[in-house]
């Protein structure tokens, strides 16, 4: 009974790790993000679309030539994922062509990733 408390109290934890989020201000920041990524599905630009991001395996959209780095990664873009990666992609994978600088305001991030959730 105790290790099923904890673990509840562990998920609970882990569910509220990241910040809520503001989808209109995430569109909003996302501006920086669409001279190289679309929001259409199939739509790629220097940056492959983002439609559909959240869930997905990295380095898998269709048509995209990938970094080495990007095309082996093996991780699913979810929170963690997208947090890490926003706010610093050359240091979270190294190897990446993402040249963008990163967020480094949380909150930002927070909102960005609203955002990109709604996209399907």
């Amino acid at each position: 009974m105790r290790e099923l408390t904890l673990a509840l109290v562990f998920m609970a934890c882990a569910s509220t790790a990241f910040g809520e989020g503001d989808v209109t201000k995430g569109k909003k920041t996302f501006r920086k993000c669409q001279s190289c990524h679309a929001v259409e599905e199939g739509k790629n630009k220097v940056g492959p679309t983002v439609f559909g991001v959240f869930g997905r395996t990295a380095g898998t959209v269709e048509g995209f030539k990938y970094s080495n780095a990007m095309a082996n990664a093996g991780f699913v873009w979810d929170e963690a994922a997208l947090d890490g990666f926003l706010e610093n992609p050359k240091k979270y994978l190294p190897g990446t062509k993402m040249s963008f600088a990163g967020l480094k305001k949380e909150s930002r991030r927070d909102d960005v990733i609203a955002y990109l959730k709604t996209l399907y």
